[in-house]
């Protein structure tokens, strides 16, 4: 069996709900402590309510477009994990904002503007989904745990009543987009969202396609197999002390298990609390080299989102309910994905494959953009374009064709089509499986690209 995992899908759909009694929550962010003065660009955070009785309460952020947000693309883009918070996306992946590592104002991590923000060019919803995401939370300890079908249901949900509570986004192109796990469910969202249309649902939604990610059954291989395992565990040797998300990388974390162990990547902004372990202080001009005179990992970087995001002026600036999450986490490890396991405390893997649902939706009029790192050794590019092939689409303009950025190879591109469904797959030359954090630019200007409907 094959799992898509979505590092970058987008699909259009046009959605239309009517749901007037319903209120959700929406505060405009005009000052975030750590940056200096007004935000140039409109930022809005809020909870809408989804699911039964509406006790699952998702909380986004939404950043209108520096463009043309009339016209722009409005994308909801969905963390991996699952259960990973999107601020790692808002800061260190496609957001307006980095972090200024060493440098500190308001008692937080310092902020600087993003060159290389999406926002530029759309509409920007980052959702934190399923449940007890980042700042999302439940009323009730039923609604705790989550699925991939729940999940997936959910999001529709959101993203119907976003759309309602924000009229003027009614006309503009639609896209579900997110990074790695979230590639199982983004298809399913998609097609939730088309059956809506189909059956008249109200508001009507207007919705495209970005995807990533894809990944094969060894983590279910049979036990009773000896040579398999045989072969597993000589993988496993082979690749103990290179880093799986990005091979050029220092390797900080356990030895790389590939396959049939617990979750390979055990990132340190995952422990269960912020005090557990300081920060390293970094000097400014160190993010761009990994290795410092000390051996610097990736993972302390998201330390410093860890520090900001719990800050008790940062959550009343962005209008978190008071007493409703107790610390923010990178990434909820109750949900989070394991190799191996069909289910974790909170959340059940309950879709073993996506692909009949990109089979769906290749019946649709819709376009999608799947991009991977060429460095990724966590979900490969190699494994996501044999399951695209699956698809029997017919190669158009390009077949494995380099594309440029800034006069430079920035990977390569091969695209599909069927009647009224378009694919385009993209590597990204040097990035890693969380692409547009190590090829900023590069994924930026891919995506501006695509979304004018122009080649890569």
């Amino acid at each position: 069996m094959q799992n898509p995992k979505y590092m970058g899908l987008i699909c259009m759909l046009v959605i239309v709900v009517s749901i007037a009694n319903l209120v959700a929550s929406q505060t405009i962010v005009k000052t975030l402590p750590g940056y200096p003065g007004p935000l140039p660009f409109k930022l809005e955070t809020g909870y809408i309510g989804v699911g039964e009785d509406e006790a699952v309460q998702l909380f986004y952020y939404f950043v209108e477009s520096e463009g043309k947000p009339e016209e722009d693309p409005l994308i909801i883009w969905l963390a991996g994990g699952p259960g990973c918070g999107t601020l790692r996306a808002f800061f260190f992946e496609i957001g307006p904002m980095q972090i200024q590592y060493g440098k500190y104002m308001d008692n937080v991590p310092a902020l600087q503007l993003d060159p290389n923000s999406w926002t530029k060019v759309a509409n920007v919803i980052y959702l934190d989904a399923p449940t007890l995401t980042g700042y999302s939370y439940t009323k009730t300890p039923e609604a705790v745990h989550s699925s991939d079908t729940a999940s997936a249901s959910q999001t529709a949900e959101f993203m119907r009543k976003f759309v309602r509570d924000h009229p003027k986004f009614l006309k503009n192109p639609m896209y579900i987009t997110g990074i790695s796990y979230s590639g199982i469910v983004i298809p399913m969202i998609t097609e939730e969202l088309y059956k809506g249309n189909d059956e008249g649902l109200q508001p009507t939604v207007n919705i495209q396609k970005t995807r990533k990610d894809c990944n094969g059954d060894y983590a279910e291989a049979d036990d009773n197999n000896m040579q398999c395992m045989s072969d597993i565990d000589e993988v496993n040797k082979r690749v103990g002390d290179i880093n799986i998300q990005q091979i050029l990388d220092p390797d900080c974390d356990p030895a790389t298990n590939l396959v049939r162990g617990g979750n390979p990547v055990v990132a340190k902004g995952n422990r269960k609390t912020l005090q557990a372990n300081p920060i390293r202080m970094l000097i400014p001009s160190s993010r761009s080299t990994l290795v410092t005179d000390t051996t610097f990992c990736r993972g302390e970087y998201y330390d410093y989102a860890t520090l900001w995001a719990n800050d008790e002026n940062v959550m009343k600036a962005l209008n978190v309910r008071q007493g409703t999450v107790k610390e923010w986490l990178l990434c909820n490890l109750d949900m989070k994905y394991n190799y191996g396991k069909r289910s974790m405390p909170q959340y059940e893997f309950n879709i073993r494959s996506s692909v009949v649902y990109h089979q769906k939706l290749t019946q649709r009029n819709c376009r999608a953009l799947i991009f991977s790192g060429d460095h990724d050794m966590m979900v490969p590019h190699v494994g996501t374009r044999n399951w695209i092939n699956t698809l029997n689409l017919t190669i158009t303009d390009s077949d494995w064709e380099p594309y440029y950025v800034n006069g430079q190879n920035g990977g390569y591109k091969t695209t599909y089509a069927r009647q009224n469904y378009s694919l385009v797959f993209a590597t990204v030359k040097g990035a890693g499986h969380t692409a547009p954090e190590f090829k900023p630019a590069e994924c930026f200007e891919m995506v501006k690209r695509w979304f004018a409907h122009r080649p890569i």
